[in-house]
């Protein structure tokens, strides 16, 4: 059902009219629940409970709940609790004086203590120990960050709208099995998976959580930690499903929240997937390129490419244009020497960031010949 109004109504959102027309329907129907493609305020959603005697859900309840049924790991868990608590927290109502608590002592035998209070005072407990929580995990992320800043390995995020692809891009480039499914959101936790480039390089790719039109500020908050990934990623592959009529408006929404997490100014790639899907005279792709992005403004510099993530096409075009955009890391080869007693977990980091082509052990010092990234040898020096 749709209204058009030159303005939202203060009470009910929709107009008086629409919300009897909506209740008829509701009871024509048998209807259980009626979903709003709009936030809610707490009075609107009570007022709307009252008139049509439904339970009613706006977006970002709907969000949310698919969110809640998507988490696997705590991390996610812990994010997605939090949201939903800080949605809840203003929308805590009433009931009544029966629910009230009598106080003690003279003066005080009228109501108490609400139960109401009593619920807004442990959410707000329980609100307190997820941020002290989520915390510790993001404290954990930046650790593993700084750990593999540590070593030189630059860092790719696929990001883009739900359901774009991302999921299966990633299957397809890290020989991974994260779970790729055509549902919003399959993706909720992110996960890092080294690639090895034409060049021999060796990159980190992680997946993150799907975009959506007005990503409810609560989400975006919880998700920081997950979307640090997309922030501190050394070049972005922005991931659009290039079949879909809604295209260019996705790509617009992901441009947002970009610039609202602070990551507009990451090097990206537009990644036009799902290009099997288009039919002949739509594969010009200079065309769609310019039709996702607009001819003017800043992202008219984006490097574009055209894939098929479920059918293996363009990805060596992808992995090119990563190479060729990425700072130099460029091949050397090298002899070095390591005390033996340190060579372990030295020589364990060649082989997992190089490659080892002679080593050799004599009494104290263990002699190494290798091919690693230029970066690599600065640290070892």
């Amino acid at each position: 059902m749709l209204q058009s109004r030159p303005a939202a109504e203060a009470a009910t959102l929709i107009g008086h009219g629409k919300v009897q027309e909506l209740s008829a329907s509701v009871q024509a129907d048998g209807a259980g629940v009626v979903i709003f493609d709009h936030d809610l305020s707490p009075t609107q959603q009570r007022n709307l409970e009252k008139a049509i005697d439904c339970k009613i859900i706006d977006r970002t309840q709907l969000i949310l709940d698919i969110f809640a049924s998507r988490a696997r790991t705590r991390e996610g868990r812990l994010q997605v609790e939090l949201a939903q608590l800080n949605y809840l927290l203003p929308r805590l109502a009433g009931r009544g004086v029966e629910m009230s608590r009598l106080g003690g002592g003279i003066g005080t035998r009228g109501p108490g203590e609400t139960q109401l209070e009593t619920d807004r005072r442990r959410i707000a407990r329980r609100i307190k120990k997820l941020e002290q929580d989520l915390e510790s995990v993001r404290g954990g992320r930046a650790l593993h960050r700084r750990r593999r800043f540590a070593v030189p390995l630059a860092t790719l995020a696929l990001a883009g709208y739900t359901n774009a692809g991302k999921s299966t891009l990633f299957n397809r480039l890290t020989r991974a099995d994260v779970l790729a499914d055509a549902r919003m959101f399959a993706t909720l936790d992110p996960t890092v998976r080294p690639v090895l480039l034409p060049s021999r390089r060796r990159v980190l790719l992680s997946d993150t959580v799907g975009f959506i039109r007005n990503l409810p500020t609560t989400l975006v908050k919880a998700f920081r930690a997950t979307l640090e990934e997309v922030r501190e990623a050394t070049l972005l592959l922005h991931v659009v499903d290039a079949s879909s009529p809604a295209a260019p408006d996705h790509t617009a929404h992901v441009f947002k929240v970009l610039a609202e997490i602070g990551a507009a100014e990451v090097p990206r790639i537009l990644v036009m997937n799902k290009v099997d899907r288009l039919d002949l005279h739509d594969r010009d792709f200079d065309a769609l390129r310019r039709r996702l992005l607009g001819d003017s403004g800043s992202h008219g510099e984006t490097r574009a490419v055209a894939v098929s993530a479920l059918r293996g096409e363009g990805l060596d075009q992808l992995a090119a244009l990563v190479d060729e955009l990425l700072p130099l890391d460029p091949l050397v080869r090298v002899r070095l020497r390591f005390p033996v007693e340190e060579a372990g977990a030295k020589v364990a980091m060649l082989h997992e960031f190089g490659r080892v082509l002679e080593t050799n052990y004599s009494d104290d010092v263990c002699e190494v010949e290798a091919e690693i990234p230029e970066s690599l040898r600065r640290r070892f020096r």
